[in-house]
């Protein structure tokens, strides 16, 4: 093996365990009697690039299954809503809930739609949350989208930069007939256009007046949506919100603010409280579970195929890195149908080199040598790996059901069971026909082809 090539994977494999790293692992370095106190975790990306702030740490997610808190479910109102303004109206609701529920600071909550017949509603899962009636409250009282002005405060303290407070106006959601997404003509980027009623053109035209070259704030629920500068009055209802909008910001804005034009009531019709201490259990008994399972998987490999049986073993790890390095990346909210989705991953991981390993006998049972039996043996077993793991991605989509198909599950547990089936399994794909394939080519052919010119020289 060149030393380019074992440089790129040792670096490889660290950047996977670094991924993979627990959080909060604290080492001392010896130093005498002072030694270096050094606490590792996970890597974590915090970038600003054109004034769009991407930040991601590469942690562990758990779902309210293995943490533990509340699953609340809520019924909606839709008699007074438009037929075609459904979805839209439905979208807002669930956007404010998630806005409420990151305000009242709950972690990786999970706010999705359900459809029960001809009606929706909505479940919430807080987890960590036990007492949750004050989060109940917060969520089921009506939205309110406000304009405020923003009014600087100087501070008497000599140097000290001055203070900003908002000052509430009379232009609420009320007065908003419609907002959508736009383009700028001279750049291309999208906007939000604001559509007043006549009491709100009055209104608008009043504040924006006084507050030329001032930002104002577009706020709901005590959240700032947005704060644009205003460059001129604005008299005639309609009015633009720009800024660094990606597309996908500024419909979530739009709905934002269309939820104020689309209150949908809803009232809590299921609540359930798990413990922490139940999902302590669980994630301890699954753990034990992948351990001894991995474990005996691989003890099978090495006594029946040997030295190949240790090279899929060292693709089995491989797997499990990249596996679970996906998961953080993503980030996928572990729940235990999950952990169940990617252990039974595991035996589709195993299943690709158990292909590969006998083919490459039964060629060997032909004459060939092993150097064509390998190249024989993983191109002949792609055909049936690749049917084996299209016919389980078709499942995942079918249990995930990304559409939304009336006919097909559309609870969060089983989602996660196909999102992290459907993950292992493309993973599994690779690592079997990639990463088993270079790991053959570096440490197993070069000893077959050293014992292949023993015997020829013997014979």
């Amino acid at each position: 093996m060149k030393p380019f090539q074992f440089i790129a994977i040792l670096g490889a494999f660290f950047l996977l365990l670094w991924f993979n790293m627990p959080e909060n692992i604290h080492l001392q370095i010896p130093n005498g009697k002072h030694p270096y106190k050094v606490t590792l975790n996970p890597p974590t990306i915090d970038l600003t690039q054109f004034g769009i702030n991407f930040k991601r740490e590469f942690k562990t997610k758990l779902g309210l299954d293995l943490k533990g808190g509340s699953h609340l479910v809520f019924d909606t109102n839709l008699t007074k809503v438009k037929k075609e303004d459904v979805q839209d109206a439905l979208a807002s609701t669930r956007d404010i809930i998630e806005k409420r529920v990151n305000f009242y600071g709950v972690s990786e909550p999970v706010v999705q739609t359900i459809k029960n017949g001809q009606n929706f509603r909505i479940s919430v899962d807080l987890p960590g949350i036990e007492n949750v009636s004050d989060a109940v409250r917060l969520i089921g009282q009506t939205a309110q989208l406000t304009f405020q002005e923003v009014e600087t405060v100087p501070d008497k303290t000599q140097g000290a930069t001055p203070a900003a407070r908002l000052v509430p106006t009379q232009l609420t959601g009320k007065e908003v007939k419609k907002a959508s997404v736009t383009f700028n003509q001279q750049n291309g980027q999208p906007e939000v256009a604001l559509q007043f009623t006549e009491t709100g053109k009055k209104l608008f035209g009043e504040i924006t007046t006084r507050n030329v070259g001032k930002p104002l704030a577009i706020v709901v629920d005590n959240f700032i949506l947005s704060t644009p500068t205003v460059s001129q009055p604005i008299l005639e209802g309609n009015a633009v919100i720009n800024g660094n909008f990606t597309v996908e910001a500024a419909k979530k804005l739009a709905i934002s603010i269309n939820s104020g034009t689309l209150p949908v009531p809803i009232s809590l019709v299921q609540q359930q409280n798990i413990g922490p201490s139940l999902g302590a259990t669980e994630v301890k008994l699954s753990l034990y579970a992948g351990i001894v399972g991995l474990g005996m998987v691989m003890a099978f490999m090495l006594f029946y195929y040997g030295r190949l049986g240790l090279i899929a073993c060292m693709a089995l790890i491989i797997y499990g890195l990249i596996s679970f390095a996906i998961f953080r990346i993503i980030p996928v909210v572990l729940t235990l149908p999950g952990v169940a989705g990617f252990i039974l991953s595991i035996g589709m991981a195993v299943d690709a080199n158990i292909l590969i390993f006998e083919r490459i006998k039964e060629e060997r049972r032909k004459g060939k040598d092993y150097a064509t039996a390998i190249r024989l043996g993983f191109g002949r077993a792609i055909d049936a790996i690749k049917d084996a793991n299209v016919t389980t991605l078709i499942v995942a989509f079918i249990l995930f059901n990304p559409l939304n198909w009336d006919f097909l599950p559309q609870f969060g547990l089983v989602k996660g069971f196909a999102l992290t089936l459907a993950i292992g399994v493309i993973t599994s794909l690779f690592t079997g026909v990639v990463i088993t394939k270079r790991l053959i080519n570096i440490f197993y052919k070069p000893y077959v082809l050293k014992l292949e010119q023993k015997k020829s020289k013997t014979l």
